[in-house]
């Protein structure tokens, strides 16, 4: 069973999300039969890693974007999925975050072509590097790809870099470092 506090927040969550102003009536509120006028509820969204999303009101509630619960009544996560995972090593010279032309294009129609409401986008490197200069690297290269999205009118909600912290291959071959130097890119749809 979800808490009233749960369903309360989560409505307040959605209904601020999707911008609307005015009287509403919540899932709470309804069990009393209150209505609730003029309210205004801001929630702070943001998509881990693993590609949830989650939200967290000013009074401290907090849940997934999600109205799916399990059978025991706990929320499920709403996973973004990978929609696209770009080698770095055709987008970006060595040691380099800036896009080349022939990268900026692919990217350009992508974008273009994706037909997601919103995007992820997340830095990968090899392990070669400190890593420091990995995370750094990983971030520039992440909102190099965030910006061209922005530029053909893409939402980006949220930009990172992960360095050499989460390999798709092992970095003990020449193919596994490839591999991981990359840019994923997450659509939500």
């Amino acid at each position: 069973m979800i808490s009233k506090a749960f369903r309360s927040a989560f409505a307040c969550a959605v209904v601020s999300v999707m911008g609307f102003t005015g009287t509403v009536q919540y899932a709470a509120a309804q069990d009393t039969g209150q209505t609730i006028t003029g309210e205004k509820y801001l929630p702070t969204i943001w998509i881990d890693p693993d590609g949830c999303e989650h939200w967290v009101m000013d009074d401290g509630a907090e849940g997934y974007m999600s109205p799916h619960v399990n059978r025991q009544g706990i929320p499920v996560c709403r996973r973004g999925d990978v929609c696209g995972v770009m080698n770095s090593d055709q987008l970006f010279a060595t040691d380099s975050y800036r896009v080349d032309a022939r990268g900026r294009k692919r990217l350009e129609d992508f974008f273009r072509q994706a037909q997601a409401r919103a995007y992820v986008i997340a830095g990968h490197t090899d392990s070669r590097a400190s890593d420091a200069y990995n995370m750094r690297l990983s971030y520039n290269r992440a909102n190099a790809v965030a910006s061209i999205a922005n530029g053909v009118g893409a939402k980006v909600v949220d930009v990172r870099g992960y360095g050499e912290r989460m390999p798709k291959a092992s970095n003990a071959t020449a193919a596994g470092m490839q591999q991981n130097r990359r840019v994923e890119i997450i659509c939500i749809r």
